[in-house]
């Protein structure tokens, strides 16, 4: 019987953990992946006490080179200060007795692929540890019931898969099986997500969800060595994936991983059978760095046909069996296995028609493997970047899009908009609650979509800022309370966002900042006329902020009434924002003042600076004039259509075309006038 995946919430960190982070973690094998497993841990708990356990010393040693070689390349990089680094260094024990991690609050095993030694390992553990101690198994591909059959506490007991390299790939997949105790999946999942992780929750089938399309999509690669040499076939997939798989077959010397992986998987028929070559082939060739690769246009198209064949086999198979959830697929084969898009984003462009004319040909070439069950639409019906969860009546919007820290888009927005008016009209409903993903950022502000196109079209931007604000302009008319809950940072369109909902509360380490005009451009969808009507007791700070980037910490927020309240952690956040909700609920919600607002005058700012940029005096002046023009408009109405109208004016100068041409060139940007 199929376990529900999340019978509680969507969002881990709306689990009230009943104890917390792990003291003592232990990792059992310093060999591969242990290592990372580890260094990643005790980076993000640095007062924990790591301890690496194997029965050889030589990796023992290597472990230690490379958690050191870690700390010294964050150091170089400056992403970790030195005495970060101490903290981190300490309080870790490379040994081979295995009576070092009796005081152990979690254990990883992260041994070979085998088995009989699994077994062993989990059984030599249990007989040292607490019982409240959770075990768990870095398999890739063997399914919990088969390593913990035999274990005395199977509850406590399950798969966390990590993805290499396992200190800074973000995903982690962790097992519900069937007497895995759901406390123990739910704590695990709050967790890795509190730690910085993205974790995803899979059935326990052999390969779970990322490996059953990461082995496939290699192994039918091998397949594909007829009709391609691996430098081509390598080119053809960087459509999809920013690295070919032989290339990272290559990095993970990974073909006894794909034949030992698919062989298992053949236990659901041979059509799993590994390609022989994977077998005889040590390292494969691939395209140096800048070397022109030429295909073919009718093996291009053959190649593309068969990849994408087994990208589609294997998500529908994934969807069929309910392994997984469709969004945590596509997310996952973005952010663990490098992806571009997710699966069911490549089919959502291809169309209906073309994907089942993709699957259709490969099940032809590849008897036997899985394709479409049912109806097709099923498979686009899901929000790609919310998860939906409810809470006393309050409905828990998260943006999830981790790997650009909740940054909006187009698409954000309208499936946003779209659950809001879904459940505006439902009287079970109380309200709304908008929050980010994890504990660092609620939202980043905005991608660049098409705006640089229009760079120099002033009424295109102007027409572009007015299209963006259709969430904005929904919420300032919406009749049900909205509460932004500030888990991190908000920048840019991110705190326009929040702006809009109908009060504001934070965690304690939140902050806010518009940084538009370092690009030489302006916070052009309510960010210049919003704050001044809703607090104009702070407009000496919002100037400041929108004109030269000041940022502004959630204590100053808080004391300046722009927050209602602060909280110490994400769960007491939420629980604050959905108390915000229930107290409106059922009454006139407040809106933003229609009349002018009267300032003080906005001096000059000379030499303007962010941090050691030098901003644009043209820049700078538009916006100080539009601030000036927006708080004197007779209405709001008029008032956000002087904010638009700036977006398209700054649009067309110098400023605009540098900032953002240095911003897409990852460079700093240098403003002439």
């Amino acid at each position: 019987m199929k376990r529900e995946l999340y019978p509680g919430f969507f969002n881990p960190l709306l689990y009230e953990a009943k104890k917390p982070l792990p003291k003592v973690f232990a990792i059992i094998g310093a060999g591969t992946i242990g290592p990372d497993i580890g260094y990643y841990l005790k980076s993000a708990i640095p007062d924990g006490k790591l301890i690496i356990v194997d029965v050889v010393e030589q990796p023992l040693e290597n472990a230690n080179k490379r958690i050191q070689g870690y700390m010294q390349k964050a150091i170089d990089k400056k992403k970790m200060t030195a005495d970060q680094a101490a903290v981190v260094g300490q309080n870790i024990v490379f040994t081979t007795d295995y009576n070092d991690i009796k005081d152990a609050d979690l254990v990883i095993e992260a041994a070979t692929e085998n088995l009989p030694i699994k077994r062993k390992i989990v059984a030599q553990i249990e007989s040292i540890v607490r019982e409240d101690t959770i075990i768990t198994s870095n398999t890739s591909s063997i399914p919990a019931q088969r390593i913990f059959s035999e274990a005395k506490l199977p509850g406590r007991t399950t798969i966390t898969h990590f993805f290499a390299p396992a200190w800074q790939n973000p995903c982690v997949e962790i097992v519900t099986w069937e007497k895995s105790n759901r406390e123990v999946v739910d704590y695990l999942s709050w967790m890795f997500c509190t730690t910085g992780k993205v974790p995803i929750v899979t059935q326990d089938e052999i390969c779970f969800v990322l490996d059953r399309i990461f082995d496939n999509w290699c192994n039918d690669a091998a397949y594909l060595l007829d009709k391609a040499t691996s430098v081509q076939i390598d080119k053809v997939a960087q459509s999809y994936v920013f690295a070919g798989p032989f290339f990272v077959l290559n990095l993970a010397r990974g073909n006894p991983i794909i034949v030992e992986t698919n062989t298992l998987q053949m236990e659901e028929g041979d059509h799993y059978l590994p390609a022989n070559i994977l077998r005889s082939v040590d390292t494969w060739v691939t395209a140096k760095r800048g070397e022109k690769v030429e295909v073919a246009d009718d093996v291009a198209n053959y190649v593309r046909n068969r990849l994408l064949g087994i990208l589609f086999s294997q998500s529908f198979d994934i969807i069929n069996r309910d392994i997984g959830t469709l969004a945590d697929l596509n997310l996952g084969c973005q952010i663990a296995l490098g992806f571009r898009k997710g699966p069911f984003d490549i089919m959502r462009d291809l169309g209906e028609g073309e994907t089942k004319n993709i699957i259709s040909g490969f099940q032809q070439d590849r008897p036997g493997m899985p394709g479409i069950d049912g109806d097709y639409a099923r498979y686009q019906q899901f929000k790609r970047h919310l998860l939906i969860d409810d809470m006393d009546g309050v409905k828990v919007i998260t943006i999830r899009r981790p790997q650009v820290m909740n940054a909006l888009s187009d698409e954000v927005t309208m499936e946003i908009l779209e659950v809001l008016k879904e459940f505006e009209t439902d009287p079970a409903v109380k309200g709304f609650v908008i929050t980010g993903y994890g504990e660092r950022a609620f939202c980043a502000g905005a991608d660049i979509g098409k705006f640089p196109t229009m760079l120099g079209d002033a009424a295109a931007s102007e027409k572009y800022a007015a299209d963006c604000s259709a969430l904005l302009r929904y919420l300032d008319q919406c009749e049900k309370p909205v509460v932004a809950a500030l888990n991190g940072m908000a920048l840019g369109g991110g705190f326009e966002l929040a702006l809009r909902c109908h009060k504001l509360v934070a965690t304690k380490s939140a902050w806010l900042q518009f940084p538009e005009v370092t690009l030489g451009i302006l916070p052009g969808i309510g960010g210049l006329i919003v704050p001044y009507r809703r607090w104009p007791q702070a407009a000496a700070v919002f100037n400041d902020m929108i004109r030269v980037a000041r940022p502004m910490k959630s204590k100053e927020a808080f004391e300046l009434g722009i927050f209602s309240a602060l909280a110490d952690n994400y769960r007491e956040l939420i629980e604050l924002a959905v108390k915000e909700v229930k107290e409106m609920a059922g009454k006139p919600v407040p809106r933003i003042p229609d009349a002018p607002v009267k300032l003080e005058p906005i001096a000059k700012a000379e030499n303007p600076t962010a941090g050691k940029l030098r901003l644009s005096d043209e820049a700078v002046a538009i916006i100080t004039q539009a601030i000036e023009e927006g708080a004197a408009a007779d209405s709001f109405e008029v008032a956000l259509g002087i904010g638009y109208k700036a977006f398209g004016k700054i649009a067309c100068t110098d400023a605009a075309k540098e900032g953002i041409s240095a911003f897409m060139e990852r460079r700093p940007a240098e403003f002439k006038k």
